[in-house]
């Protein structure tokens, strides 16, 4: 496996390895080692902290890239803000998913409809009713804090009528959790999370999207 997946090389920046993984493959984990780098050096920008809550707002409704991977490398830069940093994906993503929830409750047949086909979904939906009216809380909390597309949670609770003041606080419970707890481990173990990731960066983004695309196989499978 270490001769399929080689870390880049710490002066040159490239992958080694060479003819050991596809092209395409290799231009993607350069693409997200560069994204991770070039967030790192503009953690401490003026304007980085708009930039985390704006995807952190749009990631809840209809974003495909969640906000940590941006949180990880702003609080490893700068690892005092960390907390600062969790309140804003918080608050952003849980008032996002509020606009996620009128897409599903108002526009579901005009955008709603739009955005679950974008992630090939559309059949998963329409059969997914049974299950959220019975574990609808359970699946909030699960979807908040792994993952999950948390996208089609916060349509899903809008179409299926689920209670709004219920929904708004099992959405605050759970993507405070998944990004307070990403924040304290930044925080206690910033530097030493910082080597581990430099070091296993093309295996930490493998294991990332086998996570997501897991995550929307599961929801086909219901």
């Amino acid at each position: 496996m270490a001769e399929l997946v080689d870390a880049p090389d710490s002066k040159s920046g490239h992958f080694g390895g060479v003819g050991s993984i596809p092209s395409t493959p290799t231009k993607l984990m350069k693409l997200l080692r560069y994204l991770y780098n070039w967030t790192l050096s503009k953690a401490e920008h003026k304007y980085s902290s708009w930039i985390l809550c704006i995807v952190s707002f749009t990631e809840s409704s209809f974003f495909p890239i969640p906000p940590d991977i941006l949180m990880i490398p702003m609080i490893i830069a700068k690892r005092t803000k960390a907390w600062t940093y969790a309140f804003i994906c918080t608050f952003a993503s849980v008032i996002g998913g509020a606009i996620g929830y009128a897409i599903g409750y108002f526009f579901y047949n005009s955008i709603g409809i739009l955005i679950i086909e974008t992630y090939h979904l559309t059949n998963s939906f329409n059969t997914f009713e049974n299950y959220y009216k019975e574990y609808g809380i359970l699946i909030i909390l699960g979807a908040g804090f792994t993952p999950f597309p948390f996208k089609f949670i916060t349509i899903a609770s809008g179409v299926f009528g689920l209670n709004i003041f219920l929904f708004l606080f099992t959405a605050f419970i759970a993507r405070g959790l998944r990004f307070y707890l990403l924040a304290g481990l930044l925080f206690i173990f910033g530097e030493k999370i910082k080597f581990f990731i430099n070091k296993y960066f093309n295996f930490l983004a493998i294991l990332f999207f086998i996570l997501l695309t897991g995550s929307v196989l599961l929801i086909k499978l219901f």
